[in-house]
């Protein structure tokens, strides 16, 4: 394996890295990136989904796209217009190789882009302190997988939430469940930090379970 060009490398996770995180990660840290959407636009063929009946996933929406919609988005923006999730840190020395292991996790329709990430709360090894010993904000450049609009897999807005959250629960591929992917990521951010909560997962998240409950669609999480 040849060795990485760079000490370390970092990924920020926003969706299902998130609650399944990369392998050989040696920090961890909560934070957010700015001027980005999260949406599940995004279908998914190879895990939450198959290519007869694709599921759907999240992508992060750039906001100068997202602010030139034609079709008005029925979510509400996510507060402070933050993208919560988590950096990794990954060691150099195993960096290509889980450069490689997440190309193909994300083969389905998303590209690497770079970022700006907010660590927050972070140790002293991640953030300033100031003299008075509170945690001040660091922000670092970060690696993160993005499906942007021009991938063949992305799909936008062209879901009513309540078309959204009944599609999800209706899908399901190698990877189990849609509505488990929902779920499992609708909980690991209100575990992650108080103002990490996203009105989008959450409003699909309660629109998912009203369904289930009215119509008989399985068990929620």
């Amino acid at each position: 394996m040849t060795a990485s060009t760079s000490p370390e490398y970092w990924i920020f996770g926003y969706g299902s890295l998130i609650y399944k995180p990369p392998d050989n990660f040696d920090r961890a840290v909560p934070g957010y990136i700015v001027n980005h959407i999260r949406r599940f636009w995004q279908s998914s063929n190879d895990h939450r989904g198959t290519p007869e009946a694709p599921g759907r996933v999240v992508t992060l929406i750039k906001r100068d796209f997202y602010d030139a919609l034609p079709t008005p988005d029925h979510h509400p923006e996510p507060p402070g217009n933050k993208v919560w999730g988590i950096a990794y840190r990954i060691r150099a020395d195993v960096a290509d190789q889980v450069r490689r292991d997440l190309d193909h996790r994300e083969k389905n329709g998303y590209t690497v882009e770079e970022v700006d990430f907010h660590f927050h709360g972070a140790s002293d090894e991640d953030s300033d302190v100031d003299p008075t010993g509170k945690d001040v904000i660091k922000t670092r450049k970060c690696s993160v997988y993005i499906g942007t609009p021009d991938n063949e897999a992305f799909v936008g807005n062209v879901e009513t939430p309540e078309q959204l959250a009944r599609h999800i629960l209706q899908s399901c591929g190698p990877s189990g469940e849609n509505r488990e992917y929902l779920y499992r990521l609708h909980d690991s951010l209100l575990e992650l930090h108080p103002d990490a909560r996203d009105f989008h997962i959450q409003e699909l998240v309660r629109l998912a379970k009203a369904i289930e409950k009215e119509e008989g669609l399985g068990k929620g999480n």
